[in-house]
């Protein structure tokens, strides 16, 4: 057990002025949250002194007129709702002017009631509790192994979230990478929104979790104390190559004795009359105060000069599984991107990622199998100007969707790329099919999702997502296919690709994946028989291609839409919510009886999207002219 000494070297003259910020800051809170009408004082309340020693006793290192330095730390308050807290460590910082707390949680102002990328001063959104932790892993992860920087990655905490699993999922990851540069303070006030925590005040508890997590620990009995505060402060240095937890014991709402310790008081704020009472609770406050930050170090910036690339030269007679493709186009994009980097779940065998692990290990974290994690974790170096592809069975992404669309509030910059897409995947069964992915990132705003049915038009699609900045959904499928573009073929976003086309055709079928392959064999059955469709290569599923798209639906009679995918939210969906004021007819096969273990062939036709029931399909519609 780590035994905090009971005085450092710290003077009484920095005690005392660290008290009187504790006082302004908790102004701050009371006056904003009362003019707004709501938030979490009694949130914000509790983690003052932590944060005010943290920002004004010589820790925080910060350049506060330039936000994006570099080299700056960074704090995240993984606890969103402690916002009001948040704002006011700025405003006594002089960052922003005092006087815009009492626009806390307007309309027209960047201090919204959790903080997100609006606000200058916030590395990554957070509200949705449990995220922060594993964002910080992120941060942290770049300092250490990429940029070799001395930054420093802070996380404000509430002990009512580390119920979420992600939380420990960050904390494994974190002692795997001996990550000695992130610290996490825990605000153990014992009480949730309805209810108390599990372990209310027990820090012995939470210290013992922590520990068995390979963390070095620190607790603080009273966490207002701010003597108490800088002695666990400078126990971190002796952390050696541990990350680091600070356990402080605080009362919520702490300072104002109506509100202190209650469960009624989340998420309420003060009316006029009760902030009148507060502040005799709150006595003389000092507006004059000297609140400095320290100066970062000053570090050159990492040389990320792009260099030379060639495309994968595939053979037309292979047959090559797009998930296979994938690695070796992030092993051909590597030089001109040195900034790209990879990350997987423990199934980068099955992902293929692990062709570039092995050839760029120094650029490759494996995050083993907590998806939820990885994803945030992407998302922190993503913000350190990185490009992360991070990759997993498709199914996986399901459980991280809470963190896939919270990281648009972060204006992320993530490359996801799902394998095992669809009943194709065989005998592994329903678990590892991906069925509703594609539905899930289009529902997320200005995500781009990109499905090549090739090993050259997956190159092409790892490049466009490199080139975009925003977030990207790839879809990968696990079986060989043949390869139905040459090097010279052009792809872009939105774009989508005519691969069979005749003045003649009826119908167009459009497919992706495997469904295009179906689709390529149903063409040669049905010209066969005389029978001619239009077949489209998707491609960009979003956004959609609505020029070709129009174009076939002016010279054929219908559309027939063919997708590895449940209907709800699938291809079929996305083409007929931006084709709506069309009256061609859309049709569509699609995954709609719940999928079983069996070879892939067989699959496709139980779900009927293999060729035999493109035919049929393609024959009824015709037939019904």
């Amino acid at each position: 057990m780590i035994k905090i000494p009971s005085f450092y070297a710290s003077t009484m003259e920095t005690v005392s002025k660290l008290v009187e910020i504790s006082k302004l800051l908790r102004y701050y809170i009371l006056t904003s949250t009362t003019e707004a009408g709501s938030g979490h004082p009694t949130s914000a309340l509790s983690a003052v002194e932590l944060m005010a020693t943290l920002f004004f006793g010589g820790y925080l290192k910060y350049n506060i007129q330039d936000p994006d330095f570099i080299n700056n730390d960074k704090i995240i308050f993984s606890k969103g709702h402690a916002s009001p807290l948040y704002y006011a460590l700025w405003a006594a910082a002089k960052a922003i002017d005092p006087s815009e707390l009492m626009n806390l949680r307007k309309f027209t102002s960047n201090l919204e009631g959790h903080p997100t990328s609006n606000f200058k001063y916030t590395d990554v959104a957070t509200g949705s509790l449990g995220q922060g932790l594993s964002a910080g892993v992120g941060f942290a992860l770049n300092a250490k192994y990429l940029d070799n920087s001395s930054y420093k990655t802070y996380v404000l905490l509430g002990d009512g979230e580390l119920s979420e699993g992600s939380v420990w999922e960050a904390a494994n990851i974190a002692s795997k990478y001996k990550l000695n540069n992130l610290i996490a303070f825990v605000d153990c006030n014992r009480l949730e929104q309805a209810t108390e925590t599990i372990l209310e005040w027990d820090i012995d508890a939470y210290k013992a979790r922590f520990e068995s997590f390979g963390w070095y620990v620190i607790t603080i009995e009273d966490g207002h104390n701010v003597q108490n505060v800088i002695t666990a402060f400078e126990q971190v240095k002796n952390s050696q190559d541990k990350p680091v937890c600070i356990i402080a014991k605080t009362i919520k709402g702490k300072g104002i004795k109506m509100i202190e310790d209650k469960l009624e008081w989340h998420g309420k704020a003060l009316k006029r009359e009760e902030l009148e009472n507060a502040m005799h609770d709150l006595g003389k406050v000092n507006f004059n105060l000297d609140c400095k930050i320290e100066e970062p170090e000053h570090l050159k910036e990492l040389d990320n000069t792009a260099g030379n690339f060639n495309w994968t030269d595939y053979k037309s007679d292979e047959l090559v599984a797009t998930r296979k493709a994938y690695g070796q186009a992030l092993v051909a994009l590597a030089e001109k991107y040195p900034n790209l980097i990879a990350m997987d779940c423990g199934v980068q065998n099955s992902t293929y990622s692990e062709t570039f692990q092995k050839k760029y290990p120094n650029r490759f974290f494996d995050m083993y199998i907590a998806e939820q994690n990885m994803v945030s974790a992407a998302l922190g170096l993503s913000k350190m100007n990185k490009i992360p592809f991070i990759s997993t069975f498709a199914a996986f992404f399901t459980r991280a969707f809470d963190q896939i669309r919270m990281s648009q509030y972060s204006d992320s910059n993530i490359k996801f790329v799902g394998s095992h897409a669809g009943i194709s995947i065989g005998e592994d069964g329903p678990s590892q099919m991906a069925l509703e992915d594609i539905a899930m990132f289009r529902s997320v705003p200005d995500c781009a999702i990109l499905y090549p049915s090739d090993a050259v038009s997956m190159e092409r699609a790892v490049y466009l997502a490199a080139e975009h900045r925003g977030n990207v959904y790839i879809r990968s499928t696990r079986m060989d296919t043949p390869i139905l573009y040459s090097s010279e073929n052009a792809f872009k976003l939105g774009a989508s690709k005519i691969i069979k086309e005749s003045v003649y055709d009826s119908i167009t079928v459009v497919g992706a994946g495997v469904t295009l392959h179906e689709a390529l064999k149903a063409y040669d059955v049905l010209k066969d028989k005389n029978i001619f469709i239009r077949v489209v290569d998707l491609f960009s599923v979003k956004p959609i291609d609505y020029n070709t798209l129009s174009k076939c639906i002016r010279e054929t009679k219908a559309i027939l839409v063919v997708e590895d995918h449940y209907a709800e939210g699938g291809i079929a969906e996305a083409i007929r919510s931006e084709l709506t004021n069309v009256k061609t007819k859309i049709f569509s096969l699609n995954v709609g009886k719940t999928p079983r273990s069996g070879k892939p062939s067989e699959l496709l036709d139980y779900e009927e999207i293999s060729s035999k029931f493109i035919v049929e399909k393609v024959k009824e519609i015709i037939n019904s002219f």
